[in-house]
């Protein structure tokens, strides 16, 4: 991000073929025809912003020089740079409340439609039971019939419904009945659902510090006011969010492997963030994106299962333990509320297509899904002992691998005082997939780390070789 002493610019967008001098330019004209930097306020060093955003100083300067020629800085030896104090500017424009926030420029696209070395959100795509999948699929087309062929019921087929109610009971402890089962065409889609069934414009919620980027942004998109809750070795700091925000109407939590640092909300904190929901009637979203992947010990029973008064909503996925492009999530909502979540599903539901829905209930009838998560527990233990090896061999003077119990990446912390959003960037343009750690968070200051998949690196030399490739762009 670009700072300065009155407001935040947009940033760097890493994506555009726009050179970063420009880019720089036109994020500070904007600054000030919008009101955040008023004439006379002071400007950063060339030299402290290209520190900051891992650039050189002469891109810096010549964004500056742009201005300066156009009258829009002034500069003043010694002094510093400032905007110019006779400049005439445009009124502000509307504030941001009073419209959806754009989506950062420089955002990292956190869904590429390429598959790339390292890249996060991928289940082990070479390990995935293509030809059950495609004997069950053929098997599902050749029984279609004329009423199949309709729209598919807003809250999900019944028959997968069902079979998600009887895994989750087993696997993850949660007693559910099918029709708390809602099907979604995704955690986003999850989300949108809870909104606007539980949510309204104004209402405060709680969100992970740091925490994954696409719930803060659908949630500022919905006029949500956020509080961002720091982490620390036991997950969620509660008492902190107690403090900064009693009355919130909500939590959005990852307790089994919080995103992005993968620790597990311990089991005080989990009472304490119960105990607060049921005192004050707040509703908890637990994402449970990647539970199943705990490499330790057990799965760790989900938060919902402790859930006595009814406050947790449980989001699912089928994207990390089958595959992106099956577009399925799944809701479990308490049962006082199964009512009015069919009402708003019949509206905003983005369930899967009946034929999809069709061949993921057979996989999970016929204990295929439960065989598969268990395969995929024990090779992404090997994936990522060997990922961690490999990439430790050949980085270790520059970056440590954080320990953690589960998920499906690593957290490569930087040694030293380098900039993660810079060399990711680098692994990008170079073919390989990464995410700054910094991206991650709102308000808090973290310490700079690379985010990276394992789970579909197959041995230690592929990950030494990765390795090297990394160390020449450090």
């Amino acid at each position: 991000m670009i700072r300065s002493q009155t407001g935040t610019l947009s940033p760097l967008d890493t994506t555009s073929a726009e050179p970063f001098y420009r880019q720089i330019y036109a994020r500070f004209r904007n600054a000030m025809t919008d009101g955040l930097l008023a004439p006379g306020d002071r400007i950063p060093s060339a030299r402290a912003l290209a520190r900051e955003l891992g650039l050189s100083r002469g891109t810096i300067e010549t964004a500056y020089s742009t201005l300066i020629a156009e009258g829009y800085f002034q500069p003043r030896g010694q002094a510093g740079t400032f905007v110019a104090p006779d400049l005439k500017l445009r009124m502000p424009a509307p504030a941001a409340s009073d419209r959806p926030p754009a989506y950062p420029a420089g955002a990292v696209n956190m869904r590429p439609v390429s598959m790339l070395p390292l890249q996060m959100g991928l289940p082990a795509l070479d390990a995935f039971p293509r030809k059950i999948w495609a004997r069950l699929g053929a098997r599902c087309i050749r029984a279609t019939r004329v009423a199949d062929m309709v729209y598919p019921p807003a809250h999900g087929l019944e028959a997968l419904r069902s079979a998600i109610a009887t895994y989750l009971q087993v696997a993850r402890g949660i007693n559910c009945s099918p029709s708390q089962v809602f099907v979604t065409s995704g955690y986003r889609n999850t989300l949108e659902l809870v909104v606007h069934a539980l949510l309204e414009a104004g209402d405060r919620v709680w969100v992970e510090d740091p925490g994954f980027p696409p719930t803060r942004l659908l949630l500022q998109h919905a006029r949500i006011a956020l509080t961002p809750v720091p982490v620390d070795e036991e997950g969620l700091i509660v008492a902190h969010g107690i403090a900064t925000a009693p009355r919130a109407r909500a939590a959005v939590v990852t307790p089994a492997h919080q995103s992005p640092r993968c620790m597990s909300l311990s089991l005080p904190r989990r009472l304490a963030l119960l105990e607060w929901a049921s005192k004050n009637k707040a509703w908890i979203v637990e994402d449970d994106y990647d539970g199943e992947y705990r490499y330790v010990s057990r799965p760790l029973p989900a938060l919902k299962s402790l859930d006595r008064d009814g406050r947790v909503l449980y989001a699912g996925t089928f994207s990390k333990v089958l595959f992106p492009g099956i577009r399925l999530a799944y809701l479990v909502v308490p049962e006082a509320q199964v009512e009015r979540f069919e009402r708003i599903s019949q509206i905003f539901s983005g369930g899967g297509p009946e034929l999809t829905q069709a061949i993921v209930t057979g996989f999970m009838t016929e204990g295929h899904f439960a065989r598969h998560i268990q395969r995929m527990r024990k090779l992404y233990a090997e994936r990522r002992e060997v990922t961690a090896t490999g990439l430790e061999q050949t980085l270790r003077a520059h970056m440590r691998v954080d320990p953690q119990p589960g998920g499906m990446h690593l957290v490569l912390r930087m040694r030293g005082r380098g900039s993660d959003r810079l060399l990711a960037e680098r692994l990008r343009r170079h073919g390989m997939y990464a995410q700054a750690l910094t991206d991650w968070s709102i308000g808090k200051q973290v310490e700079p780390a690379l985010l990276l998949g394992f789970t579909n690196i197959d041995s230690e030399s592929t990950a030494e070789k990765l390795g090297r490739r990394i160390l020449k762009l450090i």
